[in-house]
């Protein structure tokens, strides 16, 4: 068994779990996994044996209808949300995560994030260093048919739905797809689970940035295969020479890769993943949910609103109390203030904090960021006092695609691309362990309206 370091680099978060930085540097990803799988199936089985009958929650009528919001009914162990503190990851803060996880300059390394969903431990900069050389090994294996196919489809077709398709395209060389056909025990399936996960990630870069040259820039494709880390190596597949981009993109793909596990890609992954469909299959159809514009496509949505509030003050920097008065007047007139506001969070997402502390020292002039700056200073007293908003502070997508406008990476269909490969690490992450916990297959009970109008005289009221 590893040794572990005799003292612990992050706090107990409020989602329970003890990270440490591992002292045995040399090990591989999957050998660390090795160790810490048994144990964490046998606390997990203990659990069940010994609470398998006491409730988490209950589900009301109203959540029935209105999407499940906050019915505890699934396990996910990358990631927990606090209303206070915002995402945890494996226990820690965004800010911990920045402190804390490996980095090359200023921002946390995704490898090393990705470590963390994975074993729960904080890596050293060489096991973060090993992931990263593991990838590039698998990025230089990418199949030449995708490139094929990518090429072949209509430059009209929606980034997303190019995304996904190549996914499915990847499906061939699923190495669990194989394996399962050819029969394999129960206790290998997180093995070839993992494998396809790895080379899933590890191929992303060289997908997403085909995507992009191939709808923007003509078909120029730039190989993604540079021998840089995972984000670097995705920038210049984009056509992307520029250091302080490359961290804007680290510090992105680690505070988007996941949100716990009921938002829609998350969920779509798990729920197609516990048919035993392979990562290829379960994550395509988890991007074809976070194509949905009530999902993934939030930041452009935010950034039209910006351009829009700049058109109207004709470009020029106005005060706050003409900001002020033109948020009344979209609220006024029934519309929102789209970046504000979070079904659970009831404080500033801790992402946004994120981003504007990137903005602050990388771009403390832009004039989008200077609005969003000012609209950060106005508008959650505007939504207080208009009291129907029960959050008034900013969520992630509030600064995002600002920030990716200043560095020129200005076609908005694409943000959710962006975003989905940044998903990619949590909800495969949480593949891995759905395998290795041995969890079934998805089969939540339905009712009708009808049931529910017969059961009403003798349901109890939540609460009472």
């Amino acid at each position: 068994m590893m040794r572990r370091a005799a003292t612990t680099v992050a706090r107990r978060g409020r989602a329970g779990r003890r990270c440490y930085a591992s002292s045995a540097s040399s090990q591989s990803l999957r050998e660390r996994l090795t160790e810490i799988i048994p144990r964490e199936a046998e606390k997990v089985k203990k659990l069940n044996a010994e609470h398998g009958n006491k409730l988490l929650g209950t589900c009301t009528v109203s959540q029935a209808y209105g999407g499940m919001r906050s019915v505890k009914s699934m396990v996910w162990e990358p990631s927990l949300l606090d209303a206070e503190e915002g995402i945890r990851f494996r226990g820690l803060s965004i800010p911990e995560c920045r402190q804390q996880l490996p980095k090359l300059h200023e921002e946390p390394l995704p490898e090393g994030l990705f470590w963390l969903l994975l074993t729960g431990e904080v890596p050293t900069k060489e096991q973060a260093k090993s992931v990263t050389e593991d990838w590039n090994r698998r990025s230089a294996n990418f199949p030449k048919q995708v490139t094929e196919i990518l090429r072949n489809i209509p430059t009209s077709t929606h980034p997303m739905t190019q995304f996904s398709m190549a996914v499915l395209a990847l499906q061939s060389h699923s190495q669990f797809a194989e394996h399962y056909t050819k029969g394999m025990p129960k206790s290998d399936y997180w093995k070839h689970t993992l494998e396809d996960s790895m080379n899933l990630i590890a191929w992303l870069p060289e997908v997403a940035g085909q995507i992009y040259r191939n709808t923007y820039h003509n078909g120029k494709i730039i190989s993604a295969n540079q021998g840089l880390d995972w984000s670097a190596n995705y920038a210049r597949a984009m056509g992307f020479d520029n250091k302080t981009f490359d961290e804007l993109l680290r510090l992105y793909l680690v505070i988007h890769s996941d949100h716990e596990g009921g938002n829609v890609s998350a969920h779509t992954t798990h729920l197609v993943g516990s048919a035993l469909s392979d990562p290829f299959l379960s994550f395509s159809a988890g991007l074809n949910g976070l194509a949905g514009p009530l999902h993934g496509l939030a930041n452009q949505e935010v950034l039209r609103f910006i351009l829009q509030l700049q058109e109207t003050f004709g470009g020029k920097q106005v005060s706050n109390e003409e900001v002020k008065k033109a948020v009344w007047d979209i609220l006024k007139s029934g519309r929102v203030v789209p970046g504000f506001g979070h079904a659970v969070l009831r404080k500033t997402d801790p992402r946004y904090t994120a981003q504007q502390e990137f903005a602050l020292k990388h771009l403390p002039n832009d004039p989008l960021f200077r609005v969003v700056k000012q609209l950060f200073e106005v508008v959650p007293g505007v939504l207080t006092e208009h009291g129907k908003t029960k959050n008034p502070w900013p969520n992630v997508d509030a600064h995002s695609g600002v920030l990716l406008q200043h560095y020129n990476l200005k076609e908005e269909n694409y943000y959710t691309v962006l975003f989905g490969v940044s998903r990619a690490l949590g909800v495969l992450a949480q593949l891995v362990w759905d395998r290795a916990l041995g969890f079934p297959i998805e089969r939540p009970k339905s009712v009708t309206t009808e049931w529910i109008l017969n059961e009403v005289p003798k349901l109890k009221e939540h609460g009472k």
